[in-house]
């Protein structure tokens, strides 16, 4: 699929700034999109929107259809009657520069729970509304639910752990769970239906203000999911429901030892029997929420990287096929044409690209890869690019381009001293720069590019240093934490924005 000449920015909600802890669905949201259009950006680019479990990684979340209750904006509770001001006067003294998600998870569960129970007191004119809600979305909504209530009764421990009858779905537990845990189920019902309310609000404004949201859909599910408990036969477990193999990707610049994400792998021949069922629920789900998918390691539908669970690096893997172009063929005569972006990054093969071309689906390319060692460098320099492509600074997974330029030998990477002094002096000849503002000079290289679509992480539009990095792969800590602060989106910075759309027509 072919996308307009645009420019875009890459920032999740949690990100947003405000007074609860953590970005939210609310005012400050609706004041990005303003922005965005001010700027004459017209992508917003978030990450999975899921609710996050341990690590509070967006990409291991506890359903690949649900929302993260912690977007939901407190603001908007109040407004709605389901909260009072008052239920808010023990606020914490939260950091403005990062999430405690720890903190978070504290103050705000808890008021969640005061919202249903104003809801179930009396929200007359919202029951029918919530009743329309549940029935269009059982297909993920009632598993999603029954799961969370019986986490709750667990402590929050993994699925594999819980009793044998109700890890393995005995028809007998789950009834009678379904019966003592009513009111808890009924709880993240709602809260579900909060959060696509004020999601769709959120979007339709977004609309209004020629904004397209372009959001990300992971390759894999985690194992503590629902997806995963619901649909067990769909992905190579052991009987007693613990992971054969797993997920990840063998050493490359990121990491010497390659990044174990410990994800379950599909079994491919079981969704080929159901003519990719459970994928076309996946995709018509988050093309509901979106505007425009990137579809992450996208490598891993043409052969996907087989770890041995119980391995402690991703070093002992295999390459394994995948479904190839059969799984895309269900999904766009399901669904028609698909808003897709590949995520071709890592070790791409003939093969891959083959199948990303015959998808029509365009590539990536990073700025920040163009100068060093990287395999696809050549690819990523800006005088090579094609016109179908999405080329970034730099993504959620890299540094900020400010940290990049000044860094040396990254903690985790196999990029050492060596590397970094080769590569800064092509870069500065590259981009005629002698580093000054070198997150504006990225940014206008890539926007006078052919490229059809280009995207900036926030942190290189308000030229913020490493301690803006969002995610450092391999590690386990620190990371999904930033957030900028009020007042940071200046006048200035749209009006600089919008001069490069107008000079480069974007």
């Amino acid at each position: 699929m072919n996308f307009p000449r645009s420019s875009g920015i890459l920032l999740h909600p949690t990100s947003l700034p405000g007074p609860y802890g953590i970005g939210e669905l609310g005012g400050e949201a609706h004041a990005f999109a303003e922005f965005l259009r001010a700027s004459g950006q017209r992508i917003w680019q978030v990450l999975p929107l899921g609710p996050t479990g341990y690590g509070d990684s967006p990409y291991q979340c506890f359903s690949a259809f649900a929302g993260n209750p912690l977007l939901i904006s407190i603001d908007r509770l109040v407004e709605r009657g389901y909260l009072d001001a008052r239920d808010l006067a023990d606020r914490p003294p939260f950091p403005e520069d990062n999430v405690d998600f720890g903190a978070v998870i504290a103050w705000k569960l808890p008021l969640l729970r005061k919202a249903f129970e104003a809801f179930r007191r009396g929200a007359v004119h919202d029951r029918e509304e919530f009743d329309a809600f549940c029935q269009r979305h059982s297909f993920w909504l009632e598993e999603f639910a029954l799961f969370m209530a019986l986490k709750e009764a667990h402590e929050l421990v993994i699925w594999t752990e819980w009793e044998r009858e109700l890890a393995l779905r005995a028809p007998d537990a789950l009834a009678r769970a379904a019966r003592e845990l009513s009111d808890e189920i009924e709880r993240h019902k709602f809260i579900q239906f909060v959060f696509e309310r004020q999601w769709c609000g959120l979007k339709a404004h977004c609309l209004r203000n020629d904004v397209r949201i372009m959001g990300d859909l992971p390759i894999y599910v985690a194992l503590d999911s629902a997806d995963v408990w619901a649909n067990r036969e769909l992905f190579q477990l052991r009987e007693d429901g613990r992971p054969r193999v797993v997920a990840g990707v063998p050493p490359d610049y990121f990491s010497a030892t390659g990044q174990l994400w410990g994800n379950p792998i599909y079994q491919w021949d079981e969704h080929a029997r159901t003519g990719y069922a459970w994928w076309i629920a996946r995709l018509r789900r988050a093309l509901e929420m979106l505007d425009m998918i990137r579809l992450d390691h996208f490598r891993g539908f043409e052969a996907h990287y087989e770890i041995p669970a119980g391995e402690v690096t991703a070093v002992n893997g295999a390459w394994v096929k995948g479904p190839g172009a059969a799984l895309f063929e269900a999904l766009k005569s399901a669904l028609g044409e698909l808003p897709i972006v590949a995520e071709n990054l890592g070790v791409i093969t003939p093969e891959v690209e083959a199948l990303r071309k015959q998808s029509d689906f365009p590539g990536m390319a990073i700025l920040q890869f163009a100068f060093g060692n990287d395999p696809q460098a050549p690819d990523f320099k800006p005088h090579n690019y094609p016109h179908h492509l999405v080329a970034y600074t730099g993504t959620h997974d890299n540094d900020t381009a400010v940290g990049w330029w000044n860094s040396r030998a990254g903690a985790g990477s196999i990029r050492s001293a060596a590397d970094v002094e080769k590569e800064m002096p092509y870069a500065r000849r590259y981009l005629n720069t002698d580093g000054s503002e070198i997150n504006w000079v990225m940014i206008r290289t890539l926007m006078a590019s052919v490229a059809s679509t280009v995207l900036f992480p926030l942190q290189d539009v308000l030229g913020v240093g490493s301690e803006g990095r969002m995610n450092l792969p391999g590690s386990s800590s620190g990371n999904w934490q930033w957030r900028f602060r009020e007042g940071g989106l200046t006048a200035a910075i749209a009006a600089r924005l919008r001069e490069l759309v107008e000079t480069y027509d974007r």
